[in-house]
């Protein structure tokens, strides 16, 4: 993950005597996409606006004709009724549905072939709300 120097600062606190901040969603969700396309995913990221799909994940990827939809969130985060309602959808169509709070959470992607993935996950949820 590529960080400015500010960003850099904030994540340490800005300074003596300030609290350390946590990432945000969009730098987890760069560094995700980042990782994965390194390991040959292709990723889509999907910024919400008007006539979009309510809870429509932030990255799809695709990697040897299998689609993952992958939610980062913060350490904090959860997901919204939309996200849950998103999430369930892709779970009945037998479709892989990550939530990702790191890039850590994302390893497995990289570490097995896309067949034994898919026989694994698909139709599931993956990582914790």
């Amino acid at each position: 993950m590529r960080l400015s120097e500010r960003d850099f600062a904030n994540i340490l606190g800005g300074g003596a005597g300030k609290k350390p901040k946590g990432l945000k969603e969009v730098d987890i969700q760069n560094a995700q996409r980042e990782y994965l396309e390194w390991n040959g995913w292709f990723v889509i990221r999907h910024q919400q606006s008007m006539g979009s799909h309510k809870g429509l994940s932030d990255l799809t990827a695709i990697k040897d004709g299998w689609t993952v939809y992958i939610e980062a969130k913060t350490i904090t985060g959860i997901l919204s009724e939309d996200q849950k309602d998103f999430r369930d959808h892709v779970i009945s169509h037998g479709g892989t549905y990550i939530i990702g709070r790191c890039v850590e959470d994302l390893k497995f992607l990289c570490e097995d072939s896309v067949e034994c993935l898919r026989r694994r996950w698909s139709g599931k949820v993956v990582g914790q709300e």
